[in-house]
C-alpha cells in the first residue's frame, strides 16, 4: 500500500473512546496530509465504565482542540478533584487521594518530610489538611486552578466525570468535521504481506477491501488485528489484580453533586460512584474467585441512591497486557493492548498516552523497528507502574474479614512495589521516575490512607527550626481553610458558568 517515504493513510479498527480519541487527535495533528478512516461494528461492543478522567485529560484536550464549555455540555460532565477510598484500610476507615499538591512546596521546601518531622512531635494535623483539592471536595466546592504566579489555587488540579458514550459522539463529530472517514462494517480477516506479514487490508462482510498502511487496534478486548490476527501474547497479571467481573449501572441523582469518584471495598471487590449532572454512574468490580455474580448484582442494586436507568451491564475481563503493543504495523489502543480495573480512573488515560506515544514514534514509510521498540518499552514502563499503584491498595491493608482480603494482604507483590514501600516505610521516601504516572503527592495519599507510616525522616530535616516551621505549617492550614470557604458549590458553578448539559435537569 505505502507507495511513498510517507505514510499516506491509517485506518482505525473500532470506534468507542478509544478509537474516536485516536481519530481526533490524529486528525488535528496531521489535517489532510493524512487519510484516516475508522471502521466500527456493533460486533465490537464498548465497556462504558471508563467515566472518570485524571488531570492529563485536560492536556489532552488543548491538544486536540477541545473547547471546555462545549465538552461538558455535550456529555453531562461534572469536575473531578479525586478519589474518596472507604474501607480499603479497615471497615469504616476513609482517605482521600487528591489531585494538585500538598502545601505550597516552593515556599516550604520538602513539604512531607518537615510534616512528618512535626507530626512525630504532635504539632500539626493530619496530612490531609494540607490539600486544598481534599478540603474543597469536602466542601462539595469547586474552582478552576489559577494561573496567577503565586496563587494557592494554582494547586487545586482537577479532572472530569463524563459520559463515555456522550464523549465518543462528541470526538465523532470533531473528527468527522476534519475530515475522518466513518464507516459501518465487519471485519470478517485481514489480509496479510507475504513477505513481511503487515497487515493490507481488512476485508469487511459486505465483500470491502479496506486498505491502510498503519492499522490501529481499537476493537476492545477481542483485538481482532493484535491479538486474533498477529497472535501477540498477553501477558496475565491476576495474581496481583485479581478482580475479573464487573457489573455496571447508571441510576437517577438524588444527592449531592460531589466533585469526586467514591470507591468503597466490599468483602469481594469494591464499587464505584461516579456522579454526572444527568446521572449516577455505579458499579461494582470482583472476583470470580472470591464472590459470585449475584453477590455482586445484589450489591450493586443495594447500594444505589435512585431508580436504575438501564439494565445492569456484566463484563469480563482479566488484568494484564500484551506483550507488544505495536507489533509489524499494527498498533493496539485501549483494551485491545490490555486491561487494569478502574480504581485510579486510568483507562482513558493510558488511551490518551498510548496516542500521544504514537505521534511521538510515528512511523514513515519503512516502519523501522526502533519506533516499534521505543513505543512498546515506554508502554509497558507506564502499564506496570500503574500496575504497582493499584497493588498497593490491595496489599497495604488491615482487612482479614474475607477470603479476597486475606489473599490480596499476604500474596508476594512484584519487587518493585516492594522495595518502594520499604523505603517510605523507613524514612518516608519515595524512589520515583521522572516519567512515572502518579507523582510523589499520589504515593503519600494512598500510602498514608492505606497505614503505612514512615519509621523517621531525613536527617536533613532536624536541621530547622522547630517553631518557625510550626508556625508555616499553621498558617498555611488557616489559609487553606479560608480559601475553601470562599468557593462555589460545585453543581452551582458548573450552572453559572453555563456548562449545563442541556439533557439536564437538575442542577
Amino acid at each position: 500500500m505505502v507507495k511513498g517515504r510517507w505514510i499516506s493513510k491509517v485506518v482505525i479498527l473500532g470506534g468507542g473512546t478509544a478509537g474516536w480519541m485516536t481519530a481526533a487527535a490524529l486528525s488535528h495533528t496531521f489535517g489532510r496530509a493524512v487519510e484516516i478512516v475508522l471502521v466500527e461494528s456493533d460486533a465490537i461492543g464498548t465497556v462504558g465504565v471508563g467515566e472518570a478522567t485524571i488531570p492529563p485529560i485536560r492536556m489532552f484536550h488543548q491538544m486536540i482542540g477541545v473547547n471546555e464549555a462545549e465538552f461538558m455540555r455535550a456529555t453531562g460532565a461534572t469536575f473531578k478533584l479525586g478519589i474518596e477510598f472507604r474501607g480499603w484500610l479497615k471497615e469504616g476507615s476513609k482517605y482521600f487521594h487528591p489531585f494538585g499538591s500538598y502545601g505550597v512546596e516552593r515556599d516550604i521546601g520538602y513539604f512531607f518530610q518537615y510534616w512528618l518531622r512535626l507530626k512525630d512531635k504532635g504539632q500539626v494535623p493530619d496530612f490531609s489538611e494540607f490539600s486544598l483539592c481534599t478540603l474543597a471536595a469536602r466542601s462539595n466546592v469547586f474552582a478552576p486552578p489559577s494561573e496567577q504566579p503565586g496563587d494557592p489555587l494554582q494547586h487545586l488540579q482537577s479532572a472530569y466525570h463524563f459520559d463515555a458514550g456522550r464523549y465518543a459522539k462528541y470526538l465523532k463529530g470533531l473528527c468527522l468535521e476534519r475530515g475522518v472517514s466513518h464507516k459501518i462494517g465487519d471485519m470478517l480477516t485481514a489480509e496479510r504481506d507475504a513477505e513481511n506479514g503487515h497487515v493490507t487490508s481488512l476485508k469487511l462482510k459486505s465483500g470491502e477491501l479496506l486498505s491502510g498502511d498503519l492499522f490501529i487496534d481499537c476493537s476492545g478486548m477481542r483485538a481482532m488485528l493484535i491479538g486474533q490476527e498477529l497472535g501477540v501474547e498477553y501477558e496475565d497479571w491476576s495474581r496481583w489484580l485479581p478482580m475479573n467481573r464487573a457489573c455496571a449501572v447508571p441510576c437517577e441523582l438524588k444527592s449531592a453533586l460531589t466533585p469526586y469518584t467514591i470507591s468503597t471495598a466490599r468483602p469481594f471487590g469494591w464499587q464505584w460512584r461516579i456522579p454526572l449532572q444527568h446521572r449516577v454512574g455505579n458499579g461494582v468490580v470482583y472476583s470470580s474467585e472470591f464472590g459470585t455474580d449475584e453477590a455482586a448484582e445484589r450489591c450493586l442494586l443495594d447500594g444505589l441512591e435512585g431508580t436504575p436507568l438501564a439494565p445492569v451491564n456484566r463484563l469480563k475481563f482479566t488484568a494484564g497486557r500484551r506483550r507488544t503493543p505495536w507489533h509489524k504495523n499494527v498498533v493496539s489502543i485501549g483494551l485491545a493492548s490490555g486491561f487494569l480495573e478502574p480504581l485510579e480512573s486510568t483507562s482513558i488515560h493510558l488511551i490518551q498516552s498510548s496516542i500521544q506515544r504514537l505521534i511521538r514514534y510515528f512511523p514513515d514509510a519503512g516502519f523501522s523497528p526502533l519506533c516499534a521498540q521505543a513505543f512498546n518499552k515506554d508502554a509497558m514502563r507506564e502499564i506496570e507502574d500503574v500496575r504497582d499503584f493499584l497493588i498497593l491498595h490491595y496489599h497495604a491493608t488491615e482487612r482479614e474479614d474475607s477470603e479476597l482480603w486475606r489473599y490480596v494482604k499476604a500474596m508476594r507483590i512484584p519487587d518493585s512495589l516492594r522495595e518502594r514501600i520499604e523505603l517510605f516505610r523507613e524514612r518516608g521516601q519515595l524512589n520515583l521516575a521522572a516519567e512515572e504516572l502518579f507523582p510523589s503527592t499520589s504515593w503519600h495519599a494512598v500510602l498514608l490512607g492505606q497505614g503505612i507510616r514512615p519509621r523517621t525522616y531525613m536527617p536533613t530535616m532536624a536541621l530547622q527550626d522547630d517553631a518557625v516551621l510550626a508556625a508555616a505549617y499553621s498558617k498555611l492550614e488557616r489559609n487553606f481553610k479560608q480559601i475553601v470557604s470562599r468557593l462555589s458549590d460545585h453543581a452551582a458553578y458548573i450552572k453559572e458558568n453555563k456548562l449545563t448539559s442541556e439533557m439536564e435537569t437538575r442542577l
